[in-house]
């Protein structure tokens, strides 16, 4: 093998979990196989663990009924909280796109505490899900994305949740506990936001679909603590698809 191209190697087996590198790098300097050998193998490898990680449902919930449909979601509501403060601040009204009624400042401000914690809590869900089939969640919720932005005449507006989301996907695939009762106190105050906007007809239905990642902190979060069932973090810690 030539030696210049080890790095190269060393490099592709980072696709690898970190106790398959440094066997699968033994086995090729024993057989002294060539540098494209060694790239189609170690591409094999890695494409032959993807797809068995994708015989569990939760790669499949994470993207297809997570990311996905809520990218989308969260694109209308980051441009309905622009289109709202644009109204109320600076009294410009987007011709052809209206996707709120007539709320003032009180719900613009529900509005977007809401948005921050859609995000952050989808993301969160999305992160610790599915960890390592986290690309294809990315991917989906890229898809979402290109696929909206014709819906306003500035793009950037759609992208107000990106943020929060980001952050939730890394505090979630880095595994950060989170308290039983700081998760109740999100899911909480999340539901009574939501219900607010809801009892002012200043929510769509769709939405409530947010209800789900929020609540699901709740439930990871009792499985954590000592006497709350199976162990549902460290079972993550030890294996997680």
């Amino acid at each position: 093998m030539n030696t210049s191209a080890w790095p190269l190697l060393e490099l592709s087996t980072r696709l690898l979990d970190p106790r398959e590198r440094e066997v699968v790098l033994g086995d090729l300097a024993e057989t002294h196989a060539t540098t494209w050998c060694g790239l189609v193998d170690i591409f094999g490898l890695v494409l032959r663990r993807q797809a068995g990680l994708w015989r569990d449902p939760r790669p499949w919930v994470a993207g297809f009924f997570v990311a996905l449909p809520s990218t989308s979601l969260l694109m209308t509501a980051s441009f309905s909280v622009t289109c709202t403060y644009q109204r109320l601040v600076n009294h410009r009204v987007f011709v052809g796109h209206s996707p709120t009624g007539h709320e003032g400042f009180p719900l613009l401000l529900c509005h977007m505490l809401l948005l921050i914690a859609w995000s952050w809590t989808t993301g969160y869900m999305i992160g610790s899900f599915s960890r390592r089939t986290l690309w294809a969640s990315v991917v989906l919720a890229t898809v979402s994305c290109l696929n909206s932005l014709c819906m306003a005449p500035s793009t950037l507006c759609l992208f107000l949740f990106v943020p929060p989301m980001m952050l939730g996907v890394w505090r979630g695939w880095q595994g950060s506990r989170l308290s039983f009762r700081a998760a109740t106190v999100v899911a909480l105050t999340v539901t009574l936001l939501m219900i607010s906007a809801w009892t002012n007809d200043a929510l769509w239905m769709a939405n409530w679909a947010f209800l789900c990642p929020a609540w699901y902190l709740v439930v990871g979060a009792r499985r954590s603590r000592p006497n709350g069932g199976d162990g549902f973090w460290s079972m993550r810690h030890a294996r997680v698809q």
